[in-house]
């Protein structure tokens, strides 16, 4: 999610904002989730497959949000 960025601002603020590591984590979690889902690995029906990738899209866009802010 944040491959172009320095790893080392990634992990300063993962380390110093509990709300943006909860968050993250979440959604690599989600992200797992939704994949394993995708492969046929995890059976879920497609309404908790639709509600995961809105919750894990929603993640995304406020860890975004985030970042920008805390960047900047």
């Amino acid at each position: 999610m944040f491959e172009g960025q320095p790893q080392t601002e990634l992990d300063a603020i993962l380390k110093a904002n509990n709300e943006f590591r909860q968050l993250y984590y979440r959604h690599k979690e989600l992200d797992k989730q939704v994949l394993d889902a995708e492969l046929g690995v995890l059976p879920i029906d497609d309404s908790t497959l639709t509600q995961m990738k809105r919750e894990k899209l929603a993640a995304k866009d406020r860890l975004t949000r985030m970042y920008d802010v805390l960047h900047h």
